[in-house]
């Protein structure tokens, strides 16, 4: 059994304590919430012993791992002591806003010898698992050009908070939802060379009517572009074309392949909770059964390129991902 604590209990980390009940080999028995006040019925209904700080639960012997659902400028901090009192480590994304603060979290559990795991629920689609089968086996041939969108309405709801920080979610958009899209791109392709990027914002909010649109340039040659609206119904799309044809994947479910002188065929896939994948596949890389699938060097390009984008927004011009990220 994997003791775990839990870090923040706000909408997405009550919803990982949830996932988490559904895989046996974890145990979130431990709670850190400033607000506890809000939070006290959750922890009674869950199980959860409150904790007064992570720095109290770190230096309990029979905690195993810490699950992360903080704000991002905390993750350093957080990730940094999670290792020195050697405890695994599940982050969620963003893991950080600046790629060498995350090459730092990285390297610091690498000399711990405790995994850092970062939650890109979205990798665990079935329908993007299959994509990247499709792309790897080159069944679309020649990979010439990918174009991806992700919308998400919850910022309507949002009127207070770090989320609306400019500091804590720069970008607009970007940050929480485009930044799925983005992983995505560098699961399939590999890290970016260049991003040129524009942030049009209507109204300042709350909640904020903006829109972030990315043309970006990758290592292997291919081009693509992404879109995300924060103030409209969600909607997910990531469509690569090549040579032999090309595929959309439109939710987590539902991919559309387009081949010359075929009708498109939609697949449909079993849905999954994402969150409880991704959990398992954590306790997987914990008992050192396989590797997690969210690999370090691709948690650094999708931060290089993060921040490329979020420079270009700024100056109003391309900019290079370093050479250095690759």
């Amino acid at each position: 059994m994997i003791n775990c604590a839990i870090a923040g209990l706000g909408r997405w980390g009550r919803a990982l304590v949830e996932a988490a009940q559904n895989e046996p080999r974890l145990s979130v028995v431990r709670a850190v919430e400033p607000d506890m006040s809000g939070a006290a019925s959750f922890c009674a209904a869950h199980g959860l012993s409150p904790a007064t700080s992570l720095q109290a639960v770190l230096a309990e012997p029979e905690i195993d791992a810490v699950l992360l659902a903080t704000p991002h400028s905390l993750h350093r901090s957080q990730v940094i002591a999670a290792a020195a009192a050697g405890k695994q480590v599940f982050c969620e994304k963003p893991l950080a806003l600046k790629r060498r603060d995350a090459a730092e979290m990285f390297a610091a559990c690498r000399n711990a010898g405790v995994l850092l795991a970062v939650g890109h629920n979205r990798r665990f689609w079935p329908s993007m698992q299959a994509l990247r089968a499709m792309v790897a086996g080159g069944e679309l041939g020649t990979i010439l050009h990918v174009e991806g969108h992700n919308s998400n309405e919850n910022s309507q709801g949002i009127t207070q908070g770090w989320r609306l920080s400019p500091e804590e979610s720069p970008g607009g958009g970007l940050t929480g939802a485009g930044l799925h899209v983005l992983d995505g791109f560098v699961s399939l392709l590999g890290p970016a060379r260049q991003v040129y990027a524009r942030l049009s914002e209507r109204e300042a909010g709350p909640p904020p009517l903006d829109t972030a649109t990315l043309a970006i340039e990758f290592v292997n040659g291919v081009s693509a572009t992404l879109a995300t609206v924060r103030a409209t119904p969600f909607y997910w799309r990531v469509h690569v074309f090549g040579t032999k044809g090309s595929a959309e994947v439109l939710d987590e479910g539902t991919m559309v392949l387009r081949k010359s002188g075929e009708a498109p065929a939609t697949t449909r896939y079993p849905v999954v909770n994402t969150l409880t994948a991704e959990l398992s596949a954590f306790a997987d890389a914990v008992e050192r059964r396989q590797p997690f699938p969210v690999p370090e060097a691709d948690v650094l390009a999708t931060l290089a390129a993060f921040e490329a984008a979020l420079q270009s927004m700024q100056s109003g011009y391309p900019v290079a991902c370093h050479t250095a990220y690759q």
